[in-house]
């Protein structure tokens, strides 16, 4: 089994910043849908603005609403307005990983999707 990148939002502004809440990051539904990344699975969270790098899990926001808001004691690795990448990774077979194709979705200042899209372009095969 090789560990693959399964998706990324890439760019997303962090929009609230919530100590008083279990733990968790709360992504616009939209942008789920978009990614594939789906409620309650684990995610890294790469800050962009400051270099913080840690994990959490998924809460499904409001459709629409583009928020990205990190609760509980993720709240203290960002700031309102900080650029932030959330990735998730996904166990596969080495005859699938070598044509993987990850689902890359890029978004705008305001979390709006300007882009959805696999990876640049598939990486050379080698034998292991």
């Amino acid at each position: 089994m090789r560990r693959m990148l399964l998706a990324k939002i890439h760019g997303a502004v962090v929009t609230e910043a919530n100590l008083n809440y279990v733990g968790s990051i709360t992504i616009d539904r939209e942008l789920l849908e978009a990614s594939g990344i789906l409620p309650y699975e684990v995610v890294e969270i790469w800050n962009i603005t400051n270099g913080e790098r840690f994990n959490t899990y998924v809460i499904e926001g409001e459709p629409g609403s583009r928020v990205i808001c990190l609760n509980g004691a993720a709240a203290r690795k960002v700031a309102v307005g900080d650029k932030i990448i959330i990735a998730c990774y996904v166990n596969v077979p080495h005859e699938e990983a070598v044509k993987w194709q990850p689902t890359l979705v890029f978004v705008d200042d305001k979390n709006n999707i300007v882009e959805v899209k696999g990876a640049e372009k598939p990486f050379e095969v080698y034998e292991v």
